[in-house]
């Protein structure tokens, strides 16, 4: 477990350094919060391959705030996506109860029977992306971000029960995420990004597609710059 841990966390500080670099040659004064402005939102539907929950789909929000500086462009937005848990799980959850009530009546362990499980994950997120242009005028970008997922646990026979405020809770998480976006025209754009997630005991990779509708002067390109 602590090597995976430890590769984990190896391949976030590498995504760090290479979302770094590009803003190297840039100053501090380069950056200011008052750059930024409502410039566009984009509707995206994703798949998941979580590592506790079944893969599912996911349907996100994405707000575009243009760029804080040369180059860095900033995005909230918000996912939501539901999924059972995998039998290795709920099996793993059913003997943890089982031992409990063994340990708390002296007696054999009892069978435990707790069905079918579900976790729904609504996840409020900040990135920050860099981003370029490259040839025929597609942007391309990566990028590091932090959320806060609001999960929910639920199921036939865990409603009302300790297992069910286990699964309740609200975690912290921390994303790497690359991607290319198209201008469709002035006013519309494509883009699919790639996204891995860490938070706590659950990690998992993200495919997204979607599209945007800008509404600002700047638009989504107009921080990036060319290489």
């Amino acid at each position: 477990m602590s090597c995976t841990r430890g590769r984990t966390w190896a391949t976030a500080l590498a995504g760090l350094l290479v979302v770094a670099g590009p803003l190297a040659g840039q100053s501090l004064a380069d950056y200011d919060y008052q750059n930024l402005s409502f410039q566009g939102i984009g509707v995206d539907w994703g798949y998941l391959f979580p590592s506790r929950v079944d893969r599912t789909q996911s349907i996100g929000i994405r707000m575009d705030l243009g760029y804080l500086g040369p180059g860095l462009r900033i995005l909230p937005g918000i996912t939501y996506w539901s999924s059972d848990f995998k039998h290795s799980e709920v099996a793993d959850l059913e003997n943890r109860v089982a031992s409990l009530v063994q340990n708390q009546t002296g007696g054999p362990p009892p069978t435990v029977d707790l069905g079918n499980i579900r976790w729904t994950d609504v996840a409020l997120s900040l990135d920050a992306q860099v981003v370029w242009r490259v040839p025929y005028n597609i942007l391309t970008f990566a990028g590091v971000g932090a959320s806060a997922h609001i999960l929910n646990g639920s199921g036939e026979a865990i409603n009302g029960t300790f297992v069910e405020d286990l699964l309740d809770s609200v975690a912290a998480g921390f994303d790497l995420s690359a991607g290319l976006e198209y201008p469709l025209n002035d006013r519309l754009h494509v883009y699919g990004s790639s996204r891995y997630e860490i938070m706590g005991d659950l990690q998992y990779f993200q495919i997204r597609l979607g599209t945007q509708v800008m509404v600002g002067s700047g638009g989504a390109s107009g921080g990036a710059g060319s290489r």
